[in-house]
């Protein structure tokens, strides 16, 4: 019950206005990445490859995501409304609850959502599978972009968050921690639902071949 509180929490401190649009999820992400690129007013630094802390971000990032989008793809279509119970939330509301955050948080960063992008009503917006993996894909994206738009001096910098002043390595620590909690709700989803998570069938399969040959009996 702790976890989820500070996930809800976490979630909502760094909530600012409801953007209401007539656009997909997907069409606003790929709208606003459009005009981010053509958008010249403003002439870019290069920095620097993320090393420390920005790095491990990044390589928990690129970790959480192929686990969400193995898991959400193996699946089925048919499954995305399924909910433990009533008033918990369905499997494709916990990906979409992951994506919004990962739209979210990097507002901590100093990086706002996708113009246009109603985040409050994201986790609801749609049990279509197809939809639901790219706007994790998208959400993956975003939070990548801004943590690579870091120097190592921004580190250091901080943010008031659940009443306090918070460095931004406390917001990655934030970030692995919800993603990490949201993974491990969606595999036990998975599980009850009959379904094993494509690393473990992988790591099963490779076991089973490293099996040495039965001897024949006598």
């Amino acid at each position: 019950m702790r976890r989820v509180i500070l996930c809800f929490l976490g979630f909502t401190a760094v909530s600012g206005m409801t953007w209401v649009g007539t656009l997909t999820a997907q069409e606003k992400v790929a709208a606003q990445r459009v005009l981010t690129a053509t958008d010249t007013t403003t002439p870019k630094t290069a920095l620097a490859p993320p090393s420390g802390a920005r790095a491990d971000l990044l390589d928990r990032l690129d970790y959480y995501e192929k686990r969400f989008l193995d898991l959400a793809g193996a699946v089925p279509a048919e499954k995305y409304t399924w909910r433990p119970g009533e008033g918990v939330r369905s499997i494709s509301e916990v990906y979409l609850h992951v994506a919004a955050a990962n739209f979210n948080l990097p507002r901590l960063l100093g990086t706002q959502p996708p113009a246009g992008l109603d985040i409050r009503s994201l986790e609801k917006s749609t049990t279509d599978k197809t939809k639901v993996i790219q706007t994790v894909k998208d959400s993956f994206a975003h939070i990548r972009e801004a943590v690579q738009g870091l120097s190592e001096a921004d580190e250091t910098k901080t943010v008031k968050l659940f009443g306090g002043d918070r460095t931004y390595r406390y917001v990655f620590v934030f970030i692995v921690g919800h993603l990490g909690e949201h993974l491990g709700q969606s595999i036990a989803y998975a599980r009850m639902n009959g379904i094993v998570p494509p690393w473990t069938e992988e790591q099963q399969r490779q076991q089973q071949q490293a099996k040495p040959a039965e001897k024949p009996k006598s």
